[in-house]
């Protein structure tokens, strides 16, 4: 694998929440009627519950920082964030895009997932919705920007901002996607750099733009879609690649495994990698994450790292 010559720092632009992940030992699909679904009325019992750190931006930034790049997360706050900032300190994310709003709670995620790894997720935004209140600007030094799930005002000034200050950013709506109209996400796109998406959010977009996939890589260099256990595609203005999915260990939890992808890929991107070993790293990343409870529990040294992707790949 190669190196790139100077150090790029990563600006994340997202949220940072508590996750509150109840594990229900069931399957959804047996509780759920199809042809009841427009009187839906549900209640799973989850005898396991716990209470980890996440949010995309926290995420990211986490996953980058253990495999060496320097990346800061840029989120508002609640009164309530102590124990997570103290959490982000012993494990050396920075804390200098973090800003509080005191009348919020942090962002809060309560996570359901069924035995075929299928997850339900209620969210209260609290702090996120403050979002818009950060600026790109306020960063300096950035080579690379992200545009993940958080206030949707925020979401699309940083896109502006970024694209103002021609700094490449991935554009990453997630479960942000409902909050926005095909015209607003046709315009993310033209910003964009790349787009990262799993295979249900790649539908949804598909149906609001009206574009297809040939449409996309014309505006930007690649856009990735992420299908689980089946791998993934990275679809760029001349080919598509099958990126195979790297075998974990054992399968844990799969929350907070598409954030461990896509620090995966932007480590490849900031490295010059082509987009088939950059699709590995990221496939290698979301695997060592399921292998662990919670989004940020997993831990590996470089060496460790680069071993297993030989081994894998």
């Amino acid at each position: 694998m190669t190196r790139s010559a100077a150090k790029k720092s990563v600006l994340i632009c997202g949220s940072a929440a508590y996750d509150s992940i109840l594990l229900f030992p069931d399957r959804f699909k047996a509780h759920i009627l199809p042809e009841k679904i427009h009187l839906l009325n549900v209640s799973f019992l989850v005898p396991e519950m716990r209470r980890e750190f996440g949010g995309c931006a926290t995420n990211i930034a986490y996953n980058l920082k253990l495999l060496g790049e320097h990346a800061y997360p840029m989120a508002t706050v609640g009164h309530d964030f102590g124990p997570y900032r103290e959490s982000l300190q012993r494990k050396g994310v920075p804390l200098d895009h973090l800003r509080v709003i005191d009348s919020a709670f942090t962002a809060q995620a309560f996570i359901t997932t069924d035995l075929d790894d299928n997850q339900i997720t209620a969210f209260h935004p609290g702090a996120m919705q403050e979002a818009h209140l950060n600026r790109v600007a306020d960063a300096s030094g950035i080579g690379l920007g992200v545009v993940a799930p958080d206030g949707r005002q925020a979401m699309i000034e940083h896109a502006t901002q970024f694209a103002a200050a021609g700094i490449p950013f991935l554009f990453d709506p997630g479960q942000g996607l409902p909050m926005f109209e095909g015209a607003e996400l046709r315009h993310f796109i033209e910003q964009a750099t790349w787009v990262a998406v799993n295979d249900y959010e790649w539908q949804v977009l598909q149906q609001k733009t009206g574009w297809t996939v040939r449409e996309i890589t014309a505006r930007v260099k690649a856009l990735i879609i992420t299908r689980g256990a089946e791998g993934s595609l990275i679809h760029t203005p001349t080919e598509s690649i099958d990126i195979p999915c790297a075998k974990p260990a054992a399968v844990v939890d799969p929350t907070g495994c598409g954030d461990a992808y896509r620090a995966g890929l932007i480590h490849g991107i900031l490295r010059g990698e082509d987009w088939a070993t950059a699709g590995r790293l990221a496939s290698l990343m979301g695997a060592i994450k399921i292998e662990s409870r919670g989004p940020q529990n997993h831990r590996f040294t470089r060496e460790q790292f680069d071993q297993r992707f030989r081994d894998s790949f």
